[in-house]
């Protein structure tokens, strides 16, 4: 990559949409969304975990890409 003075924002191949990293939203120290924490208690659920709570929505999103690995709905 050069450095053209703009911030390095990745594409999702999937969709074409920017990924950003959850260390530089201006909410990720927010509390986690609704959907979020809905979609983590799925995932830790078929993890066979127990989901956590009191997550920010940066931590909310790690924790999803995680157990997304884990459980193969990330693929």
């Amino acid at each position: 990559m050069f450095d053209d003075g703009e911030e390095d924002v990745m594409a999702d191949v999937t969709t074409g949409n920017p990924v950003k990293d959850p260390d530089d939203w201006t909410t990720g120290d927010e509390p986690a969304t609704g959907a979020q924490e809905s979609y983590l208690h799925t995932l830790a659920t078929e993890a066979g975990e127990q989901a956590p709570e009191g997550l920010t929505k940066a931590e909310a999103s790690r924790k999803i890409d995680d157990l997304q690995e884990r459980t193969g709905r990330g693929q």
